[in-house]
C-alpha cells in the first residue's frame, strides 16, 4: 500500500493534521485502533485555562507560560501559529457553529455544577458562558442517571471562581414521554429527533422559565441532526438553550469527530479504524514504511511523510515497561521528561506527577528527536498528547494543543512539498 502521508492516530491531532494535508493536495491515510479521546471529550476547544491560576486571555497568558515552560508544545506554533490554526479550525468545523476567540475564556458549567474555562464552544453551548453571572434554569430528565439538575443548580449558585456577578440557577426535572429504556445518552439523542418528544418537553419547560435568561440541558440533543434539534427547542422555548456535557460517551465530542472525519473525506483523505501500527522500516535518516494490522493481517504502508498522533501515556502512545523504562512503541523513540532514577508518580493521587509531562521532544518543525538529539527521521512528525512538556488536564489545554500541533505538523510537511516542487 502506498500513500503520500500516513497519519497514525484518529484523535483531534491526527484528524486535524490529516485534513490539512488532504486539503493541501496529498493522498492521506489515517490509521487508528479507534476514535481517540473524542468520545470522552466535551466538544469544546480548551486552549489555556490555568497557568497556573485562572486565565482570562489564552493569547495574553501564552508568553508567560512559554517563559516558565520553554519545552511546552505551544512553542512550536507560538501565538501566530495558534491564531492561524484556530482560524482554520473555525472554517473546517463551520457545520458545528463554533464561537469564541483567543483573547478571552468563557466559563461554562460542568456536569457537577462547577465552572471551567474554554476558548471555543460549539453552537449548542454558545449560551453557556456564565462568567458574567445571571439567571439560568437547569432542566434534567427524570430517570436519566447521568445528569442531576438539582446538584448542578445548587453548585452553580455557589460558584465564585470566575463570575464577576452571582449565578442564580434553578432546577427542574422533566417527565420523559417515552419509555424507560430510552434513558441512556445515545437512545435519548435518537429519540429527540422526534418532534413530538420535543414538543412534550417544551410544554413542560415553558411555564417554568420565568426570568431565566437561558436553559441548560444534558448534552443529548442529537448527533447527526443536533443543530436542527437545538434550533427547534430554542424556537419552542423562546430563550437560548445550552448543553452541559456529562459522563462518557460524549455526544458533543462525537459530533466533532464526525465533523472532522467528514472534512477529511471531503478533502480526499481516507480513515482506517481498527488498525494498529506495529513496526517501521528506515533507510538511513528517512522513514520508508510502517507496518499496520488490517483484518488481523500485517500490511506494509509506504509513504513520503508520517505523522505520529497516538496520544500520551493514558492512551498508549507512551508505554512503561515492567522494568520502569518508558518508550514510544511504534518507532522506539526516546521519551523525555523524567530524570534518571526519578520516580514517575508522586504521593498524592490528584497532585502533579512527574509522569504527566513525559513525551517526545521535537525540533522546531515538530520532528521527534532520536537518542543522539537529531530528528529520528527527516520525514516523521509528531503532534498532540504524545509531545512532552504539557499538563493538558491541569492547564485545560488539551484540544488546543492537539489542534495547534496537528496543524503545525501538516504545515511543515506542506512546506517541504512546496520546496521539493520549487
Amino acid at each position: 500500500m502506498n500513500t503520500d502521508a500516513l497519519v497514525i492516530g484518529a484523535g483531534t491531532a491526527g484528524l486535524i493534521a490529516a485534513t490539512r494535508l488532504a486539503q493541501g493536495g496529498l493522498r492521506v491515510l489515517v490509521v487508528a485502533t479507534g476514535e481517540g479521546c473524542l468520545p470522552l471529550a466535551s466538544g469544546t476547544v480548551d486552549v489555556l485555562g490555568y497557568a497556573p491560576g485562572p486565565v482570562k486571555s489564552p493569547l495574553g497568558a501564552l508568553p508567560g507560560l512559554l517563559d516558565a515552560h520553554p519545552e511546552h508544545p505551544y512553542r512550536l506554533t507560538g501565538a501566530a501559529g495558534l491564531e492561524q490554526s484556530v482560524a482554520w479550525f473555525l472554517q473546517v468545523a463551520a457545520p458545528l457553529g463554533y464561537e469564541g476567540e483567543l483573547t478571552r475564556n468563557r466559563w461554562v458549567p460542568t456536569v457537577l455544577g462547577g465552572l471551567r474555562p474554554t476558548a471555543l464552544v460549539p453552537r449548542g453551548m454558545a449560551a453557556a458562558d456564565l462568567g458574567g453571572g445571571g439567571e439560568v434554569l437547569i432542566a434534567g430528565i427524570r430517570g436519566f442517571r447521568d445528569f442531576h439538575p438539582a446538584l448542578v443548580a445548587e453548585n452553580l449558585c455557589q460558584a465564585t471562581a470566575a463570575p464577576a456577578a452571582a449565578i442564580q440557577a434553578r432546577a427542574i426535572e422533566l417527565d420523559w414521554p417515552g419509555s424507560a429504556g430510552d434513558l441512556v445518552p445515545f437512545r435519548l439523542a435518537r429519540r429527540l429527533e422526534d418532534a413530538g418528544i420535543r414538543r412534550s418537553l417544551a410544554t413542560q419547560l415553558r411555564p417554568k422559565i420565568g426570568s431565566a435568561a437561558a436553559v441548560g440541558m444534558p448534552a443529548v440533543l442529537g448527533r447527526e441532526t443536533a443543530a436542527d434539534i437545538h434550533a427547534d427547542l430554542e424556537r419552542r422555548l423562546g430563550v437560548p438553550v445550552f448543553e452541559i456535557p456529562g459522563l462518557p460517551p460524549s455526544l458533543p465530542g462525537l459530533r466533532l469527530f464526525d465533523c472532522l472525519r467528514r472534512a477529511l473525506r471531503d478533502a480526499g483523505g481516507r480513515l482506517l479504524l481498527g488498525s494498529s501500527a506495529i513496526a517501521a522500516t528506515h533507510h538511513q535518516d528517512t522513514l520508508d514504511s510502517v507496518t499496520i494490522t488490517q483484518a488481523s493481517r500485517p500490511v506494509e504502508v509506504s509513504a513520503g511523510f508520517f505523522v505520529l498522533a497516538t496520544g500520551g501515556f493514558v492512551t498508549g502512545g507512551i508505554v512503561r515497561e515492567p522494568d520502569g523504562r518508558l518508550r514510544e512503541p511504534v518507532f522506539g523513540l526516546p521519551v523525555h521528561g523524567l530524570a534518571p532514577g526519578q520516580q514517575p508518580f508522586g504521593d498524592e493521587y490528584l497532585s502533579e506527577h512527574p509522569l504527566d509531562r513525559v513525551g517526545l521532544s521535537t525540533d522546531a518543525n515538530g520532528r521527534p528527536l532520536g537518542a543522539a538529539g537529531a530528528p529520528h527521521a527527516v520525514n516523521l512528525y509528531a503532534a498532540g498528547a504524545v509531545l512532552a512538556g504539557a499538563l493538558p488536564w491541569r492547564e485545560k489545554s488539551g484540544e488546543g494543543l492537539s489542534l495547534a500541533t496537528g496543524w503545525h505538523a501538516a504545515e511543515a510537511i506542506l512546506g517541504c512539498r512546496r520546496e521539493d516542487v520549487a
